[in-house]
């Protein structure tokens, strides 16, 4: 058995930025995971602009490396289509000049920067990666955790840090975090090539359609002509309604709406599905001697459907917290409690917000009225663009009080709080 004070399970972009973060903080850990890098993960492949501003936080190096090795598609907006087909479309920065390397997000298969993380992880000498290695059973003990992996080699922590994703089996047996239906997504995925239409600073797109609300349509552009194309819904409502994702995925794709554009694209692989642990509900993330990171602590935003930024956000606050539990010798569950304190005030609001602006937009209506109150005023876009970097006007969205300053637009004067900071 090998002590280690911390040993993290799962080497995606939550476990891979935990150990990077520690190992910029000058603290070792050992990072386990079953699967051999390259491989591939279904998701839809969006990055956000959390992750290179995170990153650059550690090095501004990695950001440059990662852009050279995989050229990402760089990614300046998006494209919404509510119900009623009215394009919106929002650049995340007013006035932008389209500089790759300053590119607020970027669009890339997940099987390149999940292998680029462990690349970077790889150029850290006091991670101990150890891939291909399936854990069996996490014990509780006096001093933290004894984990098993199947080969029969084993580690004694003093804190786990799980970053094991949507299918946690620490999360849901040890921490009991149970999927639960009504805060939980289906998506389905698919590669094509020769996808046509795009904007030409590769804005991703959001198709809210009638039949499949609450939930999208997305069609996201990759480098090499390339697109990720899916479509994702709360679980609870596929189950009521009976639907086969699998099966509505290529007959949106063939619907007059989207025919031209695939006319002569071809797919590049088959329909993948997969869950998303949603962040709609409130959940303790911390216990005695661990802690839960991204999906497998259901960081997922409901509306967005994003996971990347949130994982590599939680790695880095477990990072720092686990810096602290060495420091004090701390790893009891008041200790620990401090993440929550912390995911509660980064992330955990800006969810929250989330949650309501879906379940908003299951009523058609109003997302056709509120968007039509912003297709007809540039001002108001202006406001919403504004509203990617500053979450205090963002959660401006969820008052009626604000919608109906903006009603009253006409003028073209906008509601205090969207003057603020003009």
């Amino acid at each position: 058995m090998t002590p280690t004070p911390l040993v993290i399970i799962g080497a995606g972009p939550a476990g891979a930025a935990t150990a990077l973060t520690l190992s910029y903080l000058g603290i070792p850990s050992v990072l386990i995971d079953k699967a051999i890098f390259p491989r591939d993960k279904i998701c839809g492949d969006a990055i956000s602009g959390k992750v290179p501003t995170l990153l650059n936080r550690l090095d501004p190096a990695i950001m440059d490396r990662f852009r050279q090795r995989f050229r990402p598609s760089d990614v300046w907006g998006i494209r919404f289509y509510p119900p009623s087909n009215k394009l919106i479309e929002l650049p995340f920065k007013i006035g932008y000049e389209r500089i790759p390397d300053e590119a607020p997000g970027y669009v890339s298969k997940r099987i390149d920067f999940d292998a680029f993380l462990i690349e970077e992880v790889r150029r850290r000498s006091d991670i101990d990666l150890q891939l291909n290695t399936e854990i069996v059973a996490t014990t509780r003990t006096q001093a933290g955790y004894r984990i098993q992996a199947k080969d029969g080699r084993e580690w004694e922590a003093n804190l786990l840090i799980d970053g094991s994703g949507a299918h946690s089996k620490f999360s849901r047996h040890e921490a009991g975090q149970e999927v639960d239906k009504d805060h939980h997504a289906a998506a389905v995925r698919q590669y094509y090539r020769g996808v046509t239409g795009f904007h030409p600073d590769n804005f991703i797109e959001l198709h809210f359609l009638d039949a499949y609300n609450p939930g999208y349509f997305w069609i996201f552009p990759l480098p090499n002509g390339e697109a990720n194309v899916g479509l994702g819904m709360r679980s609870d409502i596929v189950k009521k309604r009976g639907l086969n994702l699998r099966k509505e995925l290529p007959n949106i794709v063939a619907s007059g709406a989207f025919r031209e554009r695939f006319a002569h694209a071809e797919p590049m692989g088959p329909i993948t599905g997969y869950g998303l642990p949603l962040g709609s509900k409130e959940r303790t993330l911390s216990g005695d001697h661990y802690l839960l990171t991204g999906d497998a602590g259901h960081l997922i935003d409901p509306l967005t459907g994003e996971g990347i930024g949130n994982a590599v956000y939680s790695g880095f606050i477990a990072a720092e917290l686990a810096e602290k539990c060495l420091a004090q010798q701390r790893f009891d569950a008041a200790f620990l409690a401090a993440y929550d304190v912390r995911i509660e005030r980064v992330l955990r609001t800006e969810l929250r917000l989330s949650y309501r602006l879906q379940q908003i937009m299951q009523y058609k209506w109003i997302t056709n009225l509120l968007t039509g109150i912003v297709a007809a005023n540039p001002k108001v876009i202006e406001v919403l663009c504004r509203m990617y970097t500053d979450f205090e006007l963002r959660k401006q969205l969820v008052r009626p009080t604000f919608w109906w300053k903006l009603f009253r637009t006409k003028t073209g004067k906008l509601p205090a709080a969207a003057e603020k900071g003009r």
